[in-house]
């Protein structure tokens, strides 16, 4: 069929062009005086016709071609964009590839590049209107603000070159549709305003979209210690390694309410709604494709979720894998939408191939290979983050106090434009410490977030332009010596069958105290520089024969934590648990058996809470619905997959009954400020021994044992009878992904009517698996829409390439009139797959669209 991705443009075909330009070549034989007086005419003639995207479609194939004249290129490039939607973009040089991959983002992700570069800069209110100021304000108190020599000279000696190469590019793209506002994508003809041209220095001073470490998590154990017992903290967090906190002298742990609104305002994505949007008429076009699904999608507000971002990853050693070859695998959490936070491309040029995912706003590619080494990452604990509280000057609240004497903020003026409204002009204060984002007069304080981000060589993700052109283990380990945020386990695998890990990430050294609570901003509690990247731990050629990681504590057990301090905050294991059980066992892995892992929806923790059960008397209970949920549950295999009944149940009886009992046991009447799920690895041991609590009632092991059990037996009685209310009498006929569903909310979703949201939001669709499993789903727990999870995963067949896999759901583009919109999604619910193609052959045979780019003469 022929590609349905069509433009409300004049329509050229590639022989029209050529026969354009034989007629040209032959008048200007002949008439070359003329000529040269009609050589600005000509030149604007083919500008427009380059310009104007020109296609040459082959219906019996449903291949296209489009060419470009394109201002700022050296040479000619090719994209060639592949029946999955993902481009293979070929220069002649490197600075026409990150030109050319700046180009494309902006063709396929136009909306969400500016988007996203507004709001990291605090632009918003200027289209959006005043209500965005706010937003704006808070934005621009994380912006990076130090020296940019040093601040490219982290990253390499190719960082400052390729970003104005790909900034070049998008606003090649940006001259494009601002001269043809026909090409515009949806969004901006519906809010009726025009993407902006990039620096390159925006691409590397923008610091909010990093993954945040710890600073909420400070004040909500402040809290605790507020209420006279910080130790009660532990139901919401366990320490590891083991570890006991202590309040740091001189803090007043009671933190005002709102502390971290400006925090949560600069790192938040953009919410539109129609309380703070005016939108006079909605165009929809009807060029869309049509959606079968339910018009009434739930919309995903990213203010209701918390910081759940996970992962995984691993390496295989030849002697673990059936092809004979290292074998590398991973699977990146992040927050569901549309489109994809994530972005497949394939970037060849003299010294540089590279393919896999990226950060669409950022040139390079951060998980994938190069064709010699194989590279993936997960997030690990490392605390980057402290909330400084200070005491201010009575008759100067514009001084703070630090080392006994007053110090003056720092007063940074900034002007917001605003839309359909004047300027407004604003001072930011800072300290010595970093953005000031709240001050209670009343009690004279002041509070400032210190946050290793805001270094030098910071910009999240952006370190991957230098490790990916590594060529083995040293020189990787080398660019990961410096790199800075996010904190990661960066997993590698190359040619010759070598396997590794090396993690990265800036680390405060804390001398004084351990990161987990505020600290008065008065001296006594600073940084003494950062950890050296070589005082990491690291893996090479382990003797395992395999290698992963899932975001658990994973520092060696000889590890110096206790002087190191880099983190004592980790989610549960299981998933990692469950990667190393199958890793370990005596088998040979293929390709498909790593894919089989990413979706693996065995629950670990539903294996230990149903064998704590199955160790419970209900037969006396007068309830028959405690007996028929335990029936329901001790018959499980504990796959949570989609279909699963008991997967419901018990994904239910978890997170709706059994945990808020738990909490309200455990912390009386403090259990409010716990509003997330309680600890798992706390909660687990509690049930399985109740008499190795803290609690009072502990002290007699019998008693303790019976409060265990009417715990368990009525929250699971209840989430019985409320699931039959939810999901009716049958209990045959329940089904996990009948709760939990995974939406792809467009940022528009909010101010969609129903009928337009179907052409913008992808799903709902059912959804396995849970928090901790392989197959990571964490749920909003109101209404169980997903929040996060492996949206892309690849698989790489190291040395084989064009037999690696991936997914990008729900998918490539971010244009809802091209197929590449929408079609991943699908393949994404099911578990599957697409070949990761590398070679230019493999490429060409499935190529669907190609775009040739010329330079303008």
């Amino acid at each position: 069929m022929p590609s349905p991705y069509t433009f409300s443009l004049p329509i050229v075909t590639l022989d029209s062009i050529g026969k354009y330009r034989r007629q040209l070549k032959k008048f200007s034989q002949c008439y070359p005086l003329l000529l040269s007086l009609l050589l600005p005419f000509q030149t604007q003639a083919q500008n427009a016709i380059t310009t104007k995207m020109t296609n040459a479609n082959n219906a019996s194939t449903g291949k296209t071609a489009q060419e470009w004249q394109v201002s700022g290129l050296r040479q000619s490039a090719e994209i060639l964009v592949d029946q999955w939607g993902v481009p293979h973009i070929y220069a002649k040089n490197e600075d026409d590839l990150f030109f050319v991959q700046g180009f494309n983002a902006a063709r396929d992700r136009l909306f969400q590049l500016d988007l996203w570069r507004r709001r990291g800069l605090g632009q918003l209110s200027e289209v959006f209107g005043a209500n965005y100021l706010e937003q704006d304000r808070a934005a621009r108190l994380f912006l990076y603000r130090g020296d940019m020599k040093q601040e490219w000279k982290a990253y390499g000696p190719h960082a400052e070159q390729l970003s104005k190469q790909f900034v070049a590019g998008i606003n090649a793209y940006v001259d494009y549709v601002t001269k043809h506002t026909k090409a515009l994508p949806l969004e901006f003809k519906t809010l009726k305003y025009l993407p902006v041209k990039w620096q390159a220095e925006d691409v590397v001073r923008i610091r909010s979209h990093g993954l945040t470490r710890n600073l909420s998590a400070e004040v909500t154990r402040a809290k605790f210690a507020c209420n006279g017992n910080l130790q009660l903290d532990e139901v919401r967090q366990t320490l590891s390694p083991k570890w006991m906190t202590k309040l740091p002298v001189g803090l007043d742990p009671c933190l005002p309410e709102g502390i971290l609104r400006q925090f949560t305002l600069a790192t938040q994505n953009v919410i539109f709604d129609k309380q703070t949007m005016r939108i006079t008429q909605f165009e929809s076009p009807a060029t869309l494709p049509s959606e079968s699904r339910a018009s009434n999608i739930a919309s995903l507000n990213s203010a209701d979720s918390e910081q759940m971002e996970g992962s995984n990853n691993w390496v295989l050693a030849p002697s673990k894998t059936s092809t004979g070859r290292a074998m590398m695998a991973n699977d990146p959490h992040r927050a569901y939408s549309a489109p994809s936070l994530r972005y497949i491309a394939h970037l060849n040029a003299p010294g540089l191939d590279v393919i896999g995912a990226g950060e669409p706003a950022l040139p390079g590619i951060s998980i994938g290979h190069n064709g010699t080494i194989a590279f993936g990452l997960t997030i690990m604990g490392i605390d980057q983050e402290d909330l400084y509280v200070y005491e201010l000057n009575p008759s100067n609240p514009m001084q703070y106090r630090y080392k006994g004497q007053w110090e003056n903020f720092i007063q940074r003026p900034e002007n917001f434009k605003i839309r359909d409204r004047a300027d407004q002009q604003t001072e930011l204060l800072f300290t010595r410490h970093g953005p000031i984002i709240f001050q209670d007069h009343q009690k004279h304080r002041a509070y400032a977030v210190r946050t290793a981000w805001l270094q030098a060589g910071m910009a999240p993700y952006f370190g991957s332009i230098d490790y990916m052109r590594a060529k083995d283990f040293a020189q990787f380990k080398k660019a990961m010596l410096h790199w800075g945020a996010p904190t990661e386990n960066q997993v590698y695998a190359d040619i010759k069958g070598n396997i590794g890990w090396i993690p990265g990430g800036l680390t405060p050294i804390r001398k004084n105290w351990d990161g987990l609570l505020p600290v008065p901003g008065d001296g006594r509690y600073e940084w003494a520089g950062f950890l050296s990247g070589d005082k990491l731990p690291f893996s090479y050629q382990p003797k395992s024969g395999w290698f992963a990681s899932a975001n658990e504590m994973n520092l060696p057990k000889d590890y110096p934590y206790q002087q190191r301090k880099l983190g004592f905050e980790w989610p549960h294991p299981a998933r990692y648990q469950r990667i190393a059980d199958v890793l370990s066992q005596n088998k040979k892995f293929s390709i498909e058996d790593s894919l089989r892992l990413q979706n693996d929806v065995l629950s670990l923790p539903a294996k230990r809470i149903t064998d704590i059960l199955k160790r419970i008397d209900i037969s006396n209970s007068p309830d028959e619905a405690s007996q028929k949920a335990q029936r329901l549950l001790l018959q499980w295999d504990h796959q949570e997959s989609a279909d699963s009944a008991a997967a419901a149940l018990f994904q239910f009886w978890l997170s709706q009954t059994l945990a808020p009992a738990y909490k309200e046991l455990m912390l009386g009447t403090h259990a409010n400020i716990v509003t997330s799920m309680p600890d798992m690895t706390r909660m687990l041991n509690y049930l399985d021994q109740p008499s190795q609590t803290k609690q009072e009632f502990a002290k007699i092991p019998d008693e303790a044992s019976k409060i265990r059990d009417q715990l368990m037996i009525s929250s699971l009685t209840l989430a019985y009878k409320m699931l039959e209310q939810t999901l009716g009498k049958d209990q045959h006929a329940w089904q996990w992904g009948q709760l939990q569903k995974t939406v792809f909310a467009h940022p528009f979703s909010k101010i969609l009517d129903n009928a337009s949201k179907t052409q913008f939001d992808i799903g709902p669709l059912p959804r396995g698996g849970s928090a901790n499993t392989v197959n990571q789903s964490s749920y909003r727990l109101s209404d169980f829409i997903q929040l996060n999870g492996p949206s892309f995963r690849v698989v790489v067949d190291v040395g084989n390439w064009d037999n690696s896999r991936a997914i990008n759901a729900p998918g490539q583009s971010g244009d809802p009139a091209s197929p590449h919109y929408r079609d991943l999604a699908d393949k994404w619910a099911k578990g599957e797959y697409f070949p990761l193609l590398y070679s230019r052959q493999a490429v060409e045979a499935n190529t669907r669209q190609r775009f040739v780019l010329v330079p303008t003469k």
